[in-house]
């Protein structure tokens, strides 16, 4: 059993770090929207809406893994 809660803990820590690279790519993906904004590539609107599909992107992915964690924590716990 507390072998199970270690590999537990371990998984969340992959979920975890899962989550921080996804944040990064999220902030270089606004960084790289923002600069086209500025550049005068991209409008306003545009700028917003980009970001706004990005941040949508990432919330699904982030429940995606969240979702992955819970069903292989249960599969770990399972007897």
């Amino acid at each position: 059993a507390e072998r199970r809660k270690e590999f537990c803990k371990l998984a969340a820590r992959y979920a975890e770090d899962g989550k921080v690279a996804l944040r990064n790519i999220r902030r270089d993906a606004i960084d790289k929207v923002k600069k086209q904004e500025k550049d005068g590539d991209l409008s306003e609107d545009q700028s917003r809406e980009e970001q706004e599909k990005v941040q949508k992107l990432t919330d699904r992915y982030i429940v995606e893994l969240e979702k992955s964690l819970a069903d292989k924590e249960a599969d770990i716990l399972k007897v």
